[in-house]
């Protein structure tokens, strides 16, 4: 062997090392993470459900559930879960099937509009109603009736036009993937349109309906938002965890009430994972995009009843702009901004650290996802799957519950952590793994779509791991990094069941914000603060739409070039 050889197997020898060690750091430093905040958080929830005071046992259960009033929360929670759901897929499948399988005009309204809800704090929901149909009310002064809107319909109401985007898009996904050529054989065979909706559109879309169903009423069960606004005397188990650890400083009934909150999140998490691998098992490669001809009765009454449905959200949501404006409701309708001028619960403050503490989730929360992706692409696949099912259930927590493990373990000096309890930093973490999974499957979206022979090619010319992720990865999945940047930004600026245990008086957030003012009775302030915080929420839609379309016209001119 002579001296090149020898020089280049030492080469090529220290750069498998060093890909080694990369690989390792790739995956270490966000498996920790998911260790220490995540999977560690919900071990001592656990503990201190069973905690009494000789030690261990099950005497906190006892005591929940010879409770009436657990009872008659989750009563409460699945009967509003069931209903919630039953009206969120309806309506959401009628408005997809009018988006995919349907021709009129005005289909980008449609879209614009469905996804509202998806910008705003879910209590929002909630404080329009209020305006709408409250005691002092448009529309109830407006009639000259007393709606009472608190309680069982008000909720229902919140949470469908909560839940109702994400039926949209799921079950909307579903139906764009049916083949056309399939409708061409049908319609050759002489099947009526009844006949081809009934025997393949609802047949191809059960699995994108289940996912649906499941999903909303996971999103139902676990919302705080709109229970604490418009929920009254309408508990929930969301309120009730609230209630013990709030209201009672009750921490093991609130950590038996999280874990009793989270078998039918699980549950239901885990069917709806096996309803959308059934669903892509279904899927075939190469399908004909399907382009609906126009069928007067079935696509106007399609159009007429999502248009319905758009107006309801608008006016939910635009009244609380409207509101905002407002002098003195309902009494001196004269619009000012003198609502704006907020010195109560902190005034704008909140809002600043929101947006500092969303950033921060972002940027480290996208770092971390895509560093998990590249270091599982070189792992074998009985290491890398336990790795990705732990990466994976964070959804099945609602984000009540993983709120309550953060307080339970980082407010206690027996840990090291207690450094990090009534910081920033802690609410941008819980905020990340609040929605780890949705970013982590999104970006092994874009790594699965990478094709191997570019990651080979680069290897064989002598780059290495981190070579190849900063040449080749980045630059091809950058459209999934930047969605996944901005949809943890996003979600941090509105969520509030995860972040409403972890404010303190001296650092608070956006969601928590609004809520203070509205049980301060300054509902017109809570109304001013929403607006400002969807109006943020607006600016970062809008520079991710621009960012992606630069994106793509710079791919462009590079394939032409």
């Amino acid at each position: 062997m002579n001296i090149a050889e020898q020089i280049s197997r030492q080469s090529v020898r220290r750069r498998l090392d060093a890909d080694r060690v990369l690989t390792f750091a790739c995956v270490g430093l966000p498996l920790l993470g998911l260790i220490l905040f995540f999977a560690y958080p919900m071990i001592v929830v656990f503990l201190r459900s069973i905690s009494v005071e000789d030690g261990y046992g099950i005497g906190n259960y006892t005591e929940v559930l010879s409770s009436y009033g657990f009872w008659r929360a989750t009563r409460h929670s699945l009967a509003m879960g069931g209903a919630t759901t039953a009206l969120s897929v309806l309506f959401g499948f009628v408005i997809a099937h009018g988006l995919y399988r349907c021709a009129f005009r005005g289909k980008w309204l449609i879209r614009s509009v469905i996804v509202l809800p998806l910008l705003a704090p879910s209590l929002v929901q909630a404080l329009g109603l209020i305006f709408l149909l409250g005691r002092n009310g448009v529309i109830s002064r407006a009639l000259g009736v007393e709606i009472e809107i608190y309680g069982f319909w008000g909720l229902l109401i919140a949470n469908t036009l909560y839940a109702l985007p994400q039926a949209v898009m799921i079950i909307g996904a579903a139906l764009v993937l049916l083949d056309a050529r399939t409708y061409e054989a049908a319609e050759v065979m002489g099947a009526s349109p009844w006949r081809q909706f009934r025997d393949l559109t609802l047949p191809a879309a059960r699995f994108g309906i289940l996912n649906a169903a499941f999903v909303c009423f996971t999103i139902t069960i676990t919302d705080f938002g709109n229970a604490a606004v418009i929920g009254g005397d309408y508990s929930v188990l969301a309120t009730e965890i609230y209630s013990q650890v709030v209201g009672q400083r009750n921490f093991n009934m609130g950590a038996v009430v999280g874990i009793m909150l989270l078998l039918p999140t699980v549950i239901s998490y885990s069917i709806e994972r096996q309803a959308m691998k059934r669903q892509r098992a279904g899927q075939t490669t190469g399908q004909v995009t399907f382009r609906p001809s126009f069928a007067p009765l079935r696509d106007l009454s399609m159009a007429a009843f999502s248009l319905l449905i758009c107006a309801g959200i608008v006016s939910v949501i635009g009244i609380v702009v409207y509101a905002s404006f407002v002098t003195l409701w309902p009494y001196n309708m004269d619009l000012s901004p003198k609502h704006y001028d907020i010195t109560l619960a902190g005034g704008y403050s909140s809002l600043r650290m929101t947006i500092v503490v969303s950033l921060a989730a972002a940027v480290g929360g996208t770092g971390a996802v895509f560093l998990l992706g590249l270091g599982l692409r070189r792992l074998p696949q009985a290491l890398a799957q336990p790795i990705q099912i732990l990466a994976a259930m964070p959804a099945a927590v609602p984000g009540m519950v993983l709120g309550l493990a953060y307080i339970l373990t980082f407010n206690s000096t027996a840990t090291p952590l207690y450094l990090l309890y009534g910081t920033a930093a802690l609410i941008a973490i819980v905020n990340f793994y609040h929605y780890h999974t949705q970013s982590f499957l999104t970006v092994m979206t874009g790594f699965r779509q990478l094709p191997a022979a570019l990651e080979e090619a680069a290897g064989s010319l002598g780059a290495g791991l981190g070579r190849t992720a900063r040449d080749i990865v980045v630059p091809f999945i950058a459209p999934m990094l930047v969605s996944v940047f901005f949809f943890l930004f996003m979600r941090s600026m509105v969520t509030l069941s995860a972040v409403v245990f972890l404010t303190t008086p001296d650092l608070s957030v956006a969601a928590v914000t609004i809520m203070r003012l509205d049980d301060a009775g300054l509902t017109s302030q809570a109304a001013a603060f929403a607006t400002c915080v969807m109006a943020v929420v607006c600016v970062a839609v809008l520079f991710m739409k621009a960012t992606l379309a630069l994106m793509e016209r710079r791919n462009r001119n590079t394939v032409r070039t």
